[in-house]
């Protein structure tokens, strides 16, 4: 099975507002870079959304380290959270119902297919992909801010 490492970052401009996602894919020497994003959406969908197209791009089934900056994802995953969340009908244990059930689903679809490890990094620090994926998703945010005026 082939090792793929993936960085991934989420950005907003308002939450909700204009967003924009960046991620990484890198295995063996080559590395390929990814971005897109919304004109109204949330950082936390943006950040989902980076790790669920970078999973998307593999053509079979690998091991993943993934590197993120956003709790909500790593945490989720790492903890068995969004699988809980998902075994009582996307409802949290507080009884308040999760959100962003749909990308939720989708990200677990993927690491039913995918071995990921998860990690989490420090953002805006010494992480050069980190801060790359930042770079990307920031800029598309701010491609839609400005179409918006």
């Amino acid at each position: 099975m082939k090792t793929v490492t993936i960085y991934t970052d989420g950005a907003c401009s308002g939450n909700p507002g204009p967003g924009g996602w960046g991620a990484i894919l890198r295995y063996g020497g080559h590395e390929k870079e990814l971005s897109g994003g919304e004109d109204r959406t949330t950082n936390n969908r943006m950040e989902l959304t980076a790790v669920i197209r970078a999973l998307e791009c593999l053509k079979e089934p690998c091991a993943v380290e993934l590197y993120a900056d956003s709790r909500y994802v790593i945490d989720a995953l790492e903890k068995g959270w969004a699988r809980s969340w998902q075994k009582r009908g996307w409802v949290k244990g507080d009884k308040k119902p999760a959100l962003n059930p749909d990308l939720w689903q989708r990200l677990l679809e993927l690491c039913g297919i995918h071995q990921v490890r998860c990690h989490w990094v420090k953002g805006h620090a010494d992480n050069p992909y980190n801060n790359r994926c930042d770079q990307l998703a920031v800029e598309q945010w701010q491609k839609r801010k400005q179409a918006a005026l």
